[in-house]
C-alpha cells in the first residue's frame, strides 16, 4: 500500500520560468552548464556535468508566507523534459547516490510549522518516509533536502 507520493516542480511551472526567463520572486533565471549534479527538479534526474543546460532560480515551496518559507536555489532543466512519474517511491538515481545527495526529511504540519528534521544517513529513504508518516500524525508533508546544502529537492505528500 502507497503511504506517500513524490511530487516534483510542475512542467507548467518549469515552462513558465523557461518563457519568462522570470522566477516568482521577480529575479532573473539564469542559464548554465551544469556543473553539478542537481538534480533537475521537474524529472528529478541528476544532471550530466558538462553536458546538460540548466535554469537556476530562487523557489519557494511553501504556499503560506511565514516565518518557515525557505525560497532558495533551485535548477531546472533548460529543455522540455517530463515530470517524475514513479511518485511513489523515491528518484531511486538520487537515493542510490547519498555521497552527491545527502538527504533530509523535513516534516510540516497543516500550518505550514516545521514538526519535524531528520537526516537520511544510511536508512533506507522510502523506509523512512513511511515510517515518519506512520509515526508522526502532525506530519503532513515533507520536504526533502540537499542535507549540505539546504536546498529544496521535492515535496513529500501523504496518500
Amino acid at each position: 500500500m502507497n503511504t506517500f507520493k513524490i511530487v516534483p516542480l510542475s512542467k507548467s511551472f518549469a515552462q513558465r520560468i523557461r518563457t519568462t526567463m522570470t522566477d516568482d520572486f521577480g529575479g532573473e533565471v539564469v542559464e548554465q552548464l551544469a556543473t553539478g549534479l542537481g538534480p533537475c527538479r521537474v524529472s528529478l534526474k541528476p544532471f550530466e556535468r558538462n553536458v546538460d543546460k540548466r535554469l537556476l532560480l530562487k523557489h519557494s515551496p511553501f504556499e503560506m508566507e511565514n516565518a518557515y518559507n525557505q525560497p532558495g536555489p533551485v535548477f531546472i532543466n533548460a529543455n522540455d523534459v517530463e515530470e517524475y512519474s514513479d511518485i511513489y517511491c523515491f528518484p531511486p538515481e538520487i537515493k542510490a547516490n547519498k555521497k552527491s545527495f545527502p538527504l533530509s526529511l523535513i516534516g510540516y504540519s497543516k500550518a505550514q510549522q516545521m514538526v519535524l528534521s531528520q537526516l537520511v544517513g544510511d536508512a533506507d529513504v522510502d523506509e523512512l518516509i513511511a515510517e515518519i508518516f506512520a509515526e508522526n500524525k502532525n506530519v503532513e508533508y515533507l520536504h526533502a533536502r540537499n542535507a549540505q546544502a539546504c536546498c529544496f529537492i521535492c515535496k513529500i505528500e501523504r496518500v
